[in-house]
């Protein structure tokens, strides 16, 4: 109590102060103000709040009509999910059919794409054989046509040479002519005449054999078509003659097989080839397992290959087919498809192509003289060449064959070309050091004539004038009555052989080095 009184006292103690009583009226004027700013803050929160909540009520009415109109959509798309779910199992059910078709028809798909690329790759090949074929023929025929105009050069060059020579050889004759040693002049000239007859005789040979060589190269090239054409026209004779043999044999198959074999050497010898030079038949060889094993024929290439050919002939089959009634004719041609099968299989199975000695592709010939039975096979199966191809038997006949054939006849006409070709030119260095060789012993004359020419002046020098040995005699004959003899004038020769346009150096030898 004592405290509370002593607190009274001060304070009114103080505020009898006027300063004291001023702060504090100030004070309070503050406050009072910070009160009321902040009252009217507050009341404009209030209605900020109330504002507020009123659009807040009207969302959230705003939000309650929506969420009332989602679930009506809700319903509905719940109806449409049932509906999409019964759909979804029907298309799920036609997928699967549709897969089911869809792999078939990719196994059909891939079926057919295997035996596209199979075809496509025999006719690849084909194509690339063809185009080996081709570029062979060019290269050869580029080759032969540049050793042609090497000959055509070589022989231009021997002309003027030959005429140069025919030239100088007029001119060392009438220098040797002129000369006064007679007797040594007259065997000079036969001896150079005999020198140069076998070098004249080469050189006319030389130009009569590349004459002959260009024109078999131009016969060759012209008349190429018009022995195809030939030639064509002999398979088709052959083949009809095929057709009226038909009859004949039916017999053994022995028969039918030497047939067969006839027309095909006949095919052979017609296409241009020659037994033993490019053909071969009844051929024996030896497998590893040492079986004997013997081919038809055997087509020689050029560079030691060769093809292997073997005839086949299939006409009992074919015959039956070609007779049987309409509704058997079906059940007859398998026969004939069947044994032509057969064919291919036994050939593949010899294995011709592996055996030692034989250098061929790797693939057989088989040879079908029967023209329609080949081409009534092949219309019956079109995979049949396919067949064979697969197992290395290539099939032919008559028509087909011939174009092969005229094929190796013109390679080995080539090669025959192209060999002829390098021996003229190993006979053209050898005129070329023939050559050499007259104008090395020429050269050798002309310096012993130039020589002789010398010793002769020589003399003529030690016998004319008053210094001479004739000047020394001349008394003699005033003092002798038998001396009636005039004594002759002698005259220094001026000829001098030229030799040194003969320098030459054959082929193959070194300068310096002399042929006696």
């Amino acid at each position: 109590m004592n405290q509370t009184d002593d607190l009274l006292t001060q304070i009114l103690a103080w505020l009898a102060q006027p300063i004291a009583l001023y702060w504090l009226v100030a004070s309070s004027a503050i406050l009072l103000f910070a009160l009321l700013v902040n009252i009217i803050r507050t009341s404009k929160r209030i209605t900020k709040l109330d504002q507020e909540r009123q659009q807040l009520a009207i969302i959230q009415a705003t939000q309650s009509q929506k969420i009332d109109s989602l679930s009506s959509d809700n319903s509905q798309l719940l109806n449409k999910a049932e509906e999409s779910s019964l759909q979804l199992t029907r298309l799920t059910s036609e997928t699967a059919q549709l897969k089911s078709s869809r792999d078939e028809k990719a196994e059909q798909l891939a079926n057919n794409e295997n035996e596209r690329l199979g075809l496509r790759e025999m006719v690849e090949n084909y194509q690339r054989k063809v185009s080996r074929l081709e570029a062979d023929m060019r290269e050869q025929n580029a080759r032969l046509q540049s050793e042609q105009d090497k000959l055509s050069e070589l022989k231009a060059q021997f002309e003027i040479q030959k005429s140069q020579l025919k030239t100088e050889f007029k001119v060392v004759s009438e220098e040797i002519i002129k000369e006064r040693q007679s007797m040594l002049t007259e065997q000079n000239k036969v001896g150079v005449s005999a020198l140069l007859r076998p070098l004249q005789d080469q050189i006319e040979g030389f130009q009569k054999r590349i004459n002959q060589v260009h024109d078999e190269a131009v016969k060759g090239n012209t008349s190429l078509k018009t022995e195809i054409e030939n030639v064509m026209k002999m398979g088709i004779k052959m083949r009809d003659e095929a057709n009226s043999l038909t009859t004949a044999l039916k017999g053994s198959s022995q028969q039918r097989g030497a047939w067969g074999e006839a027309q095909l050497e006949r095919t052979l010898e017609m296409s241009g080839l020659v037994e033993h030079d490019h053909f071969e038949k009844q051929t024996s060889f030896v497998d590893d397992s040492g079986r004997r094993k013997q081919t038809d024929y055997l087509i020689k290439l050029p560079g030691d290959k060769c093809i292997v050919i073997d005839s086949k002939v299939s006409l009992n089959a074919y015959e039956r087919a070609s007779s049987a009634d309409p509704e058997q004719q079906a059940d007859a041609m398998k026969g004939h498809l069947s044994s032509v099968r057969q064919h291919i299989n036994d050939l593949a199975s010899k294995d011709y192509t592996n055996l030692y000695g034989v250098h061929s592709p790797d693939f057989i010939l088989m040879f079908m003289p029967v023209e329609p039975a080949y081409i009534e096979a092949l219309k019956q199966d079109p995979e049949l060449f396919g067949y064979g191809y697969s197992k290395n038997v290539v099939l032919v006949s008559h028509t087909t064959l011939i174009p092969i054939l005229r094929t190796v006849a013109n390679l080995w006409m080539l090669d025959r070309s192209n060999k002829e070709a390098r021996l003229l030119g190993e006979r053209a260095g050898d005129i070329y050091n023939s050559v050499v060789l007259v104008s090395e012993r020429l050269q050798k004359l002309g310096k012993t004539l130039n020589t002789a020419s010398n010793h002769f002046n020589d003399t003529v020098t030690s016998l004319a004038g008053t210094q001479g040995l004739q000047g020394k005699v001349q008394r003699f004959n005033e003092l002798s009555a038998k001396a009636n003899k005039t004594m002759p004038e002698l005259e220094h020769s001026h000829i001098e052989f030229d030799t040194s346009k003969l320098n030459a150096q054959p082929i193959g030898r070194v300068e310096g080095d002399t042929d006696e």
